[in-house]
């Protein structure tokens, strides 16, 4: 019988087999593709929705009620923040924790902050309190009235001060030694407008106004208290002169970046150890607020414009260049930065944010006074600080 056998030989191509499995390849990646590109069109959209959507109410996640005296107000600080009046000075979060409470007696209350560092001072008064997230840290007392403080972000303080028609400069450390002084006299170098104390409390910027022959002339001056000040005659390192302009006030947004305001222009500086002009901003409007952070400068005038929307806001990144350009009709009472970047403007019961572009993020009118705004870790969180209450919300 024949031997028939039950199994034959097949040859295979193995470069077409090659090429069917570079093809399922190629189908598999392009299907990965497609999907993660609908992942990733679909983010977007999530995105740009949240961005450009203009939220209109807002849900309470968690409330918490809060007495409060007339004269309180409330700064964002730290993981909170602090509540300050005439008889001290609360530092607590969102779900009412307390972190410290310093008492205090001061007929008019000032604060300066800096990254991790607060003061507290009684314009008039002779004493300074010195705090960080831990709680005091110093007190200083002064021989003469103050009139204005500056903090840095370790404790050091600047002191303005005036006696019997003479102003000082001082500085000291949170203990309470004397680092610095100067005094400054009207009849030789005019009056001072404001101070300005970098982070690291290095550099001291001083606004200076002088009235001679009916003309009134100002300048801005800086001092550096490090090595390099030191070869320096007074510590004066720079004085810059701009005529007629008054500049009111100046800030330091970094440790090497300080803001002019003018009533005619803003002047940015920036130096490590000898600070010079960098940017100006001439402004064709008077002014009604200004505010800034460290990337953006914020201000705001009133118009003639007959639609209702009788204001005008202005930001700009610290090269001159004009981010935002929005009218509207707010009377408000103040207007910051808040910590995400954002724009907030707020009246007595009223709320307006702007997104850092200018979009209109969120508009509403509360039952009671508002007092302040803070920022969320995510988009569209937010904690409310109201009158009597303080409220962790999601915008809708």
């Amino acid at each position: 019988m024949a031997d028939k056998s039950q199994f034959r030989t097949i040859v295979t191509d193995s470069g077409e087999l090659e090429r069917k499995i570079r093809e399922h390849r190629r189908k598999i990646r392009k299907n990965v593709l497609i999907v993660l590109g609908l992942i990733l069109a679909a983010a977007a959209a999530a995105v740009l929705f949240v961005q450009f959507r203009t939220c209109t109410s807002y849900v309470q996640e968690h409330v918490e009620q809060r007495q409060d005296s007339s004269a309180s107000r409330f700064v964002p600080y730290g993981r909170g923040f602090i509540k300050y009046n005439n008889d001290g000075a609360i530092y607590t979060d969102a779900d009412n924790h307390l972190y410290w409470n310093q008492s205090y007696e001061m007929q008019t209350p000032m604060i300066a902050m800096c990254e991790d560092y607060v003061a507290f001072a009684d314009q008039g008064g002779t004493r300074v309190y010195i705090l960080n997230q831990n709680g005091i840290q110093g007190e200083v007392d002064t021989a003469m009235k103050i009139d204005r403080i500056r903090v840095a972000n370790q404790g050091t303080i600047a002191v303005w001060m005036e006696h019997e028609g003479t102003n000082y400069l001082r500085m000291y450390d949170k203990h309470g030694s004397n680092l610095a002084k100067g005094a400054l006299h009207v009849e030789n170098s005019g009056y001072p407008l404001d101070i300005a104390l970098c982070n690291d409390g290095k550099k001291l910027a001083v606004s200076m106004l002088n009235i001679s022959e009916g003309k009134v002339a100002s300048s801005i001056r800086f001092y550096n208290f490090g090595s390099v000040g030191q070869n320096e005659i007074d510590n004066l390192v720079g004085n810059f002169d701009y005529g007629e302009t008054i500049i009111p006030e100046i800030r330091f947004v970094s440790n090497d970046r300080m803001v002019a305001f003018g009533d005619s222009r803003i002047v940015v500086f920036e130096g490590t150890q000898k600070p010079q002009p960098k940017t100006e901003i001439a402004l064709e409007h008077e002014i009604k607020s200004v505010f800034c952070n460290e990337k953006y400068i914020g201000v705001i005038y009133n118009t003639e414009e007959k639609s209702g929307e009788n204001r005008h806001i202005d930001t700009y990144d610290m090269n001159g260049k004009r981010v935002v350009n929005r009218d509207f009709s707010m009377d408000y009472r103040s207007a910051e930065f808040l910590n995400n970047g954002e724009i907030c403007i707020c009246g007595e019961n009223e709320c307006l944010i702007f997104s850092a572009y200018g979009i209109k993020r969120f508009e509403y009118t509360f039952d009671q006074a508002v007092y302040k705004i803070l920022s969320g870790a995510t988009a569209l969180h937010y904690t409310f600080i109201l009158e009597g209450t303080t409220e962790k919300v999601r915008l809708k």
